[in-house]
């Protein structure tokens, strides 16, 4: 009776011993191995000798008895081609039948039960555009891993020995981008649909700003940030001191001097005319200097002084008004509009803290205090992703200019867990900056990512128009895992692997490179990356690209110490020294790529999010629960202390610290607190202080948030409000409602809980 042989279907077909001699054939042409014909035909026999002893061998079963003779009879190359192309034939299988299970749990499931649909917060997966988005990401990711990466970059992604990110736009964009308004803003721009004026009021600056982030956003697959957001925003506050003043000035003169409405005009033309230079707050009494000096009627000279008064008065309560208005469209705006066909609300982030100017003031003033009061029932607004730039001699000493509003930041971020803390005086941060440049302040996007050095043009070691092209991440666990203790075979097994996502980073910078000016008609044709003003709408972008970055992310440090010594860093010192050594040793083998090439190689320390839980999912199918590393549903974010290990805050900063200066592409550290953090600020502030002088470059502080819908108070809600005194599950009162009303502006409608 013929031999049988069992399909991955089930199917019972005969075993055909020629398909053996042409697997084992193929696969020694690709490799140095010099097989003859008698070697073939040797080990096709000895393979059929072996399925002989199975009664009914399996697929699988066959193929692992060929991969165990190549090996057995010293033919290592074969074996190991034909391994490659027996993995990358079980990945295009499972990808195949993945990827229609996916297409059938976005058709049919809710967001609810999937995470699939909410892996990113900012995008509604239930939407008809937030499903048709998935449709096309997880096609797309489905192209490029069996049609474009290389097979061993692909495998090893799909194994999950290292995670791209954003794969799904690998043939079309980079990250993200730190947007330069001021730049974009002088005599206006285009999104591609139109052209817009250079805006003229703090208002329009505002929306501007949104509708720009929006843009970039469309063009890009990673955040959008604003570097200089209360540099840029001044310039609109100033013009709309300088309308208002003269708005005041007519109807001073129209009342006053009985001045008729064009006689008023030709007055506040004469004296822009004479003085030639905008009203500058804080500057008014030179403006009545020159005032004077001009050649007025009469009746206006006799009034001067009181007329002034009178503008300037007028001018800064209306701007005051205009200014909060403006912050409050621009956070409402950032949470509402959308991109990316209507299915995503930009990713923002916006850094500001270091303009002194009486203008920047008051946009950040009005930016806290918009914040503060969340959105329009009281909700903790997401985005921007504030960040506020701390700086000695700017903002962090009492006698510093700006440090009410870092306390206003303090008692912000203690309420609305926003804005997070950049720190200048760090000093890796600090080695970039320049006195009154705020191009060479330090500036981050979203979660982490920053870019300020540029060994491509080091005469451009700047923040704006530049980010990250694209970074990929390291299964760091899975190499300790499979070192058992040998750091030897660690540092070998890292290496490898660095040397591998490197070689990916250059092939998709390849193909980033070859994209052109019009591929990208608001980030490259507005100016918006670095030096794109200098190319034609037909050139290829390759060139200006190099002052970005090119980035190795890590996550679960903690994990990977933990399978080499059997504690992690904040358990042992010994495991911290061995954790620095780790990540300085990436660091440097970075370093060395980018002086061996040119370009911007950093490190990432990569935020968890959904990864960490995709890499421990399938080391604990592959290694088993091993304690303290595979024994949790997730992995610890790049090189955190573990959220689960009970630790004092001051002592996370310090053992956290020094791993910023390693992670040049960006870093965060967390801390985490309990209860109302609001009702103590000195202690909230000492925390931010802390992490500063211990060299911490972005640092944050997380606690719970929670929100009553009835009354609307946000804050720490333990077993009864703090505003109404109702407790989960009870009613309250239409009097008790009318009553907070009167006190809370937050407090929904009368009607809206008479319909409840």
């Amino acid at each position: 009776m013929k031999k049988m042989i069992q399909k991955r279907n089930g199917e019972l077909v005969p075993f055909d011993s020629i398909k053996i001699l042409n697997a084992i054939h193929r696969a020694s042409v690709a490799t140095e191995d010099s097989m003859t014909p008698a070697d073939l035909s040797y080990l096709t026999q000895k393979v059929c000798d072996a399925v002989s002893d199975v009664e009914v061998p399996s697929v699988e079963q066959v193929q692992d008895i060929v991969e165990a003779m190549l090996i057995r009879y010293d033919f290592a190359s074969t074996a190991k081609a034909y391994i490659l192309y027996r993995a990358e034939h079980a990945k295009i299988r499972s990808t195949e039948f993945d990827l229609m299970n996916i297409y059938k749990r976005l058709t049919y499931s809710s967001a609810k039960s999937e995470n699939i649909k909410r892996e990113n917060a900012n995008i509604d997966g239930d939407t008809a555009m937030g499903t048709m988005l998935k449709y096309g990401s997880e096609g797309s990711k489905y192209f490029i891993i069996n049609h474009v990466l290389p097979k061993d970059i692909g495998a090893a992604h799909s194994n999950g020995d290292i995670h791209i990110h954003d794969m799904d736009f690998y043939m079309l964009t980079e990250t993200c981008c730190q947007i330069d308004l001021i730049k974009l803003f002088q005599d206006g721009f285009s999104t591609g649909h139109g052209y817009v004026r250079e805006p003229q009021s703090i208002l329009t600056y505002a929306a501007l700003a949104c509708i720009a982030i929006q843009a970039n956003q469309n063009e890009m697959h990673g955040g959008q940030s604003i570097p200089n957001f209360d540099y840029a925003m001044a310039e609109g506050v100033s013009k709309t001191y300088n309308k208002e003043y003269f708005k005041a000035l007519k109807s001073f003169v129209m009342v006053r001097c009985g001045y008729h409405s064009q006689k008023a005009l030709a007055l506040e033309k004469v004296i822009k005319n004479g003085i030639n230079r905008p009203l500058k707050m804080g500057k008014e009494d030179l403006f009545l200097e020159e005032l004077h000096k001009l050649p007025l009627e009469e009746q206006v000279r006799a009034n001067l002084d009181e007329m002034h008064a009178f503008c300037v008065n007028q001018a800064l309560d209306y701007t005051e008004q205009q200014t909060r208005q403006a912050m409050q469209s621009l956070i409402h705006n950032l949470n509402t509009m959308h991109s990316r066909a209507g299915a995503q609300v930009p990713f923002s982030s916006i850094n500001y803290g270091t303009d002194t100017s009486p203008e920047g003031r008051m946009v950040i003033r009005n930016l806290l205090d918009s914040t503060m009061d969340g959105l329009g029932a009281g909700e903790t607004p997401i985005f921007p992703v504030q960040i506020f730039k701390v700086k000695e001699g700017i903002n962090y000493n009492m006698d510093d200019p700006n440090y009410d509003l870092f306390q206003l930041a303090i008692a912000t971020s203690a309420k609305r867990l926003f804005p997070n803390f950049s720190f200048i005086d760090a000093p890796f941060n600090l080695a970039y900056y320049k006195e009154g440049d705020p191009n060479t302040e330090v500036a981050y996007m979203g979660c982490r990512t920053r870019v300020l050095g540029n060994h491509y043009d080091p005469d451009r070691q700047v923040t704006f128009g530049r980010g990250n092209l694209s970074f990929t991440s390291i299964n760091l666990p899975r190499l300790g895992i499979e070192a058992h203790g040998d750091l030897k075979v660690f540092y070998q097994k890292l290496d490898d692997m660095m040397d591998l996502v490197i070689r990916q980073l250059l092939h998709r910078f390849k193909i980033q490179a070859a994209r052109k000016v019009r591929n990208y008609p608001f980030l490259m044709a507005q100016g918006i990356w670095i030096d794109s003003e200098k190319l034609d709408i037909d050139d290829s972008i390759g060139e200006v690209l190099k002052h970005g970055t090119l980035s190795i992310g890590f996550i679960g440090l903690a994990e990977t110490l933990k399978a080499l010594t059997g504690c992690h860093h904040g358990e042992s010192e010994a495991s911290q020294q061995l954790g620095l050594e780790i990540i300085g040793h990436m660091r440097q083998k970075l370093d060395d790529e980018s002086e061996k090439t040119g370009l911007n190689f950093t490190l990432l320390a990569t935020p968890a999010e959904g990864l960490s839980g995709r890499f421990v999912k399938i080391d604990r199918k592959k290694y088993g629960m091993i304690e303290g590393v595979t024994d949790r549903d997730y992995y610890t974010n790049s090189f955190h202390v573990p959220v689960y290990y009970p630790i004092k805050a001051f002592r996370k900063i310090q053992i956290e610290a020094p791993y910023h200066a390693f992670t040049n592409a960006g870093h965060i550290s967390y801390v985490e607190l309990d209860g109302d953090t609001s009702r103590n600020l000195p202690a909230f502030e000492s925390i931010i202080r802390y992490m500063k002088e211990q060299g911490i470059g972005y640092g944050s502080i997380n606690h719970p948030v929670d929100r009553d819908p009835v009354c609307g108070y946000t804050g720490v809600i333990n077993d009864v409000c703090p505003r109404c005194g109702r407790r989960e599950g009870e009613a309250i009162s239409l009097e008790k409602l009318r009553e907070l009303q009167k006190i809370y502006p937050n407090v929904p409608s009368i009607h809206e809980k008479e319909g409840v």
